[in-house]
């Protein structure tokens, strides 16, 4: 993807996503944070989103797609989706990996839709690291505001073409991300997990709520008050 290409994918996610860019736009690029809002911006968002006393366990949750199982969010990385790459002939995972990471080479005859190697400014560990297919886990995709939590908080209700979206939506909800940091993070919301590096916790509670913002999903109220303490040391 040429630089300009990116230049005009990270503008457009900003501006949908209320004002902050999530991408980091090349291996110079100044300091930890990929991107973040201000105190303002976070408090705006706050104020648009419900919050709810604790986060329900509701039945049902099945993320698997083998036989017999609910696959309750569709198949992972499903070009079947509404959004940003859907119908494209590449798989979410690409799409992202194309996006999210710098100096991308891709594989020969996949027209531009496989990605081989690249450089990724991890948003959550503030590190450059040299991802290449051969270690695919090095670089993996995570869901801001993940699939588990927002079954509880709303998800269940969904229809199954509004869950596909939410799966694999590139604009709001995914990113890539070092693989131990999304294998730290799991199904946590931000009460129970922040980014390693601190610079980076403003990106990544602005992200969380303009997902749950995006998508009329609640916070609980040990979310809010992590986002509130937060939101202080925001610019």
């Amino acid at each position: 993807m040429g630089v300009l290409t990116r230049v005009a994918l990270c503008v457009a996610a900003a501006a949908l996503a209320f004002g902050f860019s999530s991408c980091a736009l090349g291996p110079d690029a100044p300091g930890p944070a990929p991107g973040s809002p201000s105190r303002a911006a976070v408090d705006d968002l706050l104020a648009r989103v419900a919050v709810v006393p604790v986060r329900p366990d509701v039945p049902g949750y099945e993320r698997g797609c083998r036989a017999g199982q609910a696959c309750v969010f569709g198949p992972s990385w499903s070009d079947d989706h509404s959004g940003r790459g859907g119908h494209d002939g590449c798989d979410t995972r690409n799409n992202v990996l194309s996006v999210d990471l710098t100096d991308v080479a891709f594989r020969q005859g996949s027209h531009d839709c496989v990605v081989v190697s690249g450089t990724l400014a991890d948003p959550y560990s503030g590190h450059r690291i040299d991802f290449t297919k051969q270690d695919a886990n090095s670089v993996q995709i995570d869901h801001v505001y993940p699939l588990a939590a927002a079954w509880d908080l709303g998800a269940a209700a969904w229809s199954p073409e509004r869950r596909r979206d939410f799966a694999n939506d590139t604009t709001y909800n995914l990113l890539a991300v070092g693989g131990p940091e999304n294998q730290a993070k799991r199904d946590s919301t931000p009460s129970e997990w922040l980014p390693p590096e601190p610079a980076n916790h403003c990106f990544y509670v602005g992200k969380y709520l303009s997902v749950a913002v995006r998508y009329e999903l609640p916070i609980t109220a040990a979310d809010r008050d992590t986002i509130e303490t937060v939101a202080t040391r925001c610019p």
